[in-house]
């Protein structure tokens, strides 16, 4: 796999949990919430709508931005809170159900992906170029 395969994979997740956040932030909300924390206000939709574009934001830069070993690096280090995140809400404050895995899973391959896009990108460096 080439560090540029596993960037654009990186930003698939973003894409696409973002994109169902942005335009379907009822739906996201009905499935991902406990009902205790379920709204199902024109404000919840909202702040789920803002939060998939921030998302679909961070994926349009991770796909045409041209990551270095560093990045691939600095990314994997970044997913990392978001594993205690995961943890802390769905066990610990159940806000979000099970259906939270599907953000736990992204996170995984993510960092996956790093790993290999950090390896592939170190040999991309050594060879100018390319």
């Amino acid at each position: 796999m080439t560090a540029r395969l596993a960037q654009r994979l990186i930003a698939l997740p973003f894409l696409l949990l973002g994109g169902w956040c942005l335009l379907f932030p009822q739906t996201v909300e009905t499935l991902a919430f406990t009902s205790a924390y379920y709204h199902s206000t024109a404000t919840s939709a909202l702040l789920i709508g803002c939060f998939g574009a921030q998302a679909m934001l961070s994926g349009l830069f991770a796909w045409f931005s041209r990551f270095t070993p560093t990045t691939f690096l600095v990314y994997a280090i970044a997913l990392l809170p978001f594993f205690g995140f995961n943890y802390w809400f769905v066990f610990v404050v159940p806000m979000f159900n099970h259906w939270m895995l599907l953000d736990f899973v992204a996170n995984v391959c993510m960092l996956a992906l790093c790993v290999i896009g950090y390896r592939a990108s170190q040999g991309d460096e050594a060879a100018p170029g390319q």
